[in-house]
């Protein structure tokens, strides 16, 4: 059979109509119907070779919402007919300590959708069958793509570092994952302050559930809140002054990165070691932590706000992403004949 997708043959390039034959299914694997796929910056990185790692031709897409339509023999916890999604990862090795333990996202040996295979951005794609999520009734295909990479990639840090419902917690960016995580923190009965250098989506962070919004670009008023957030979730990928949002830490405070940020952090020793802070970053999330964003999601109402563009029309969604004008994740729907 012919998977038919859109792929860029180096860096720099529009994607173009691609086709090839994926063989036969690996054991455990399972073939899904893609209905339709979110577009991450992610996707970018690696349609650049920001991260040194890309092989073309690059079918990206690793946010993709479809159903089950062939299944190996092993794939034992999914069924043919099943509607799932497929994230960043596509497999793990399943027998490090980390995989035993329930934590396969920081398994060494992992499979990533768009990295050496091909990703969403097609009519099918495929994944070991323990990354095929199922997706809740309740969550509609039309939106629930973007939950899979930049929904997951905000939720995992909430469970793994301890996040208390009490908590005064920041959200350092109101873009793609930031606009999910004040979602997420505020039903998680945190207080919740968006810092952002966009006066004009104030608005939309207290419509989502943050409880004050502050202007980034003013350091007098990130300094006006030294001593008084548990926890601060930096989504954006550029350098800034940590040592000012190391100071709006309480004792024991965390500042944990989920952006990409290339430059090396400047972090004092001293701010860390006097009130015992620390700095963090996490990969996404585990197969039971992303079924539990998920339900969570339901249970909440939780959803991303979304833009959708024909598949055919990637090139001029990732134009539309590109240029800073996604509000806030884009989603591609299969519409190949």
């Amino acid at each position: 059979m012919t998977i038919r997708a859109h792929a860029a043959t180096q860096p720099g390039n529009s994607l173009v109509p691609f086709e090839f034959d994926p063989g036969p299914l690996g054991r455990g694997e399972v073939e899904v119907q893609v209905e339709t796929c979110g577009i991450c910056h992610s996707d970018l990185s690696m349609l650049q070779n920001d991260w040194g790692q890309t092989t073309y031709p690059l079918v990206p897409g690793h946010e993709a919402i479809g159903t089950i339509v062939a299944a190996d023999e092993h794939a034992l916890g999914v069924r043919v007919g099943q509607r799932v999604g497929v994230g960043w990862f596509s497999g793990t090795c399943q027998v490090c300590p980390e995989c035993v333990s329930g934590r396969q996202n920081l398994c060494a040996n992992a499979a990533q959708t768009i990295v050496g295979r091909y990703g969403g951005f097609a009519d099918r794609v495929r994944c070991h069958w323990t990354w095929a999520i199922p997706l809740p009734e309740a969550l509609p295909a039309a939106t629930a793509g973007p939950l899979f990479c930049g929904g997951i990639t905000v939720f995992g840090p909430m469970v793994e570092c301890g996040v208390r419902p009490t908590d005064r917690v920041g959200v350092i960016g109101m873009g793609g994952l930031g606009h999910l995580a004040v979602q997420f923190l505020a039903k998680w009965g945190c207080e919740v302050t968006v810092f952002s250098s966009h006066p004009e989506k104030e608005e939309e962070a207290l419509q989502l559930g943050a409880h004050h919004v502050v202007n980034s670009r003013d350091p007098g008023a990130v300094k006006a809140l030294a001593g008084s957030l548990h926890f601060i979730l930096s989504t954006v990928n550029v350098p800034l002054d940590w040592s000012a949002y190391l100071a709006a830490l309480t004792p024991g405070g965390r500042l944990h990165l989920v952006g990409a940020v290339l430059e090396p952090l400047a972090v004092p020793a001293f701010a860390l070691i006097g009130a015992a802070k620390s700095v963090s970053g996490s990969p996404l999330g585990s197969p039971a932590t992303v079924a539990t964003m998920l339900e969570f999601s339901a249970r909440h109402g939780i959803a991303p706000v979304t833009e959708t563009f024909p598949m055919s029309q990637v090139n001029e969604a990732i134009a539309h992403l590109e240029a800073g004008k996604a509000r806030y994740r884009i989603v591609l729907e299969n519409d190949f004949a």
